[in-house]
């Protein structure tokens, strides 16, 4: 076995990538202290085509030296906005009829992998504060919430490593060709 080189992954180029279809996902990030965890998030939703990300409150915005580093390109490829209340940001997604869910542990969550996504219907996704986790504020508004079942003795998940797995199963079985 070997590993591919970079010229045989056949990745598009920034404008190729702008131009494809896009996972009907959105992420919201609310108040992430990490600017390294913020470039991840970017570089997960290049990787899996995520439709857009929402910086919210004290989340860095590129161009940040953290952001740079971790997102390796992606805040080129990747289309963002920023909202100084994550509420703001729920809202309008919501008036856009994107259905908006909590990534977090709460009262009447489901389980990710439990979650049945409605064909043609749009996402957001709220990830929380490394400390703190999704606002009240925020869990007062959103739509549902899914939590990441964890068996071991820490409470959570990095937000880098959660982004990752989330995003991951709600694009896994997203198939652009039916959607259109």
């Amino acid at each position: 076995m070997r590993k591919l080189k970079l010229q045989e992954l056949q990745r598009p180029d920034i404008e190729a990538f702008k131009a494809q279809p896009k996972a009907p996902v959105t992420l919201i990030l609310d108040n992430i202290r990490s600017g390294l965890n913020v470039g991840s998030a970017f570089r997960t939703a290049d990787a899996f085509a995520l439709e857009h990300i929402w910086l919210c409150g004290i989340s860095a915005q590129p161009p940040h030296r953290e952001i740079l580093k971790t997102a390796i390109g992606a805040t080129e490829s990747v289309s963002w906005s920023y909202a100084k209340e994550t509420v703001d940001a729920i809202r309008e997604l919501q008036e856009e009829g994107v259905i908006v869910l909590a990534v977090e542990q709460a009262e009447g969550s489901t389980w990710l992998q439990d979650f049945k996504r409605e064909t043609g219907q749009r996402y957001a996704l709220v990830f929380g504060n490394e400390v703190h986790g999704v606002s009240d504020e925020a869990m007062a508004i959103v739509d549902g919430c899914l939590e990441v079942p964890q068996f071991g003795t820490k409470h959570s998940l990095n937000i880098a490593v959660c982004v990752g797995v989330v995003c991951w199963e709600m694009v896994r079985r997203w198939q652009p060709a039916k959607e259109k």
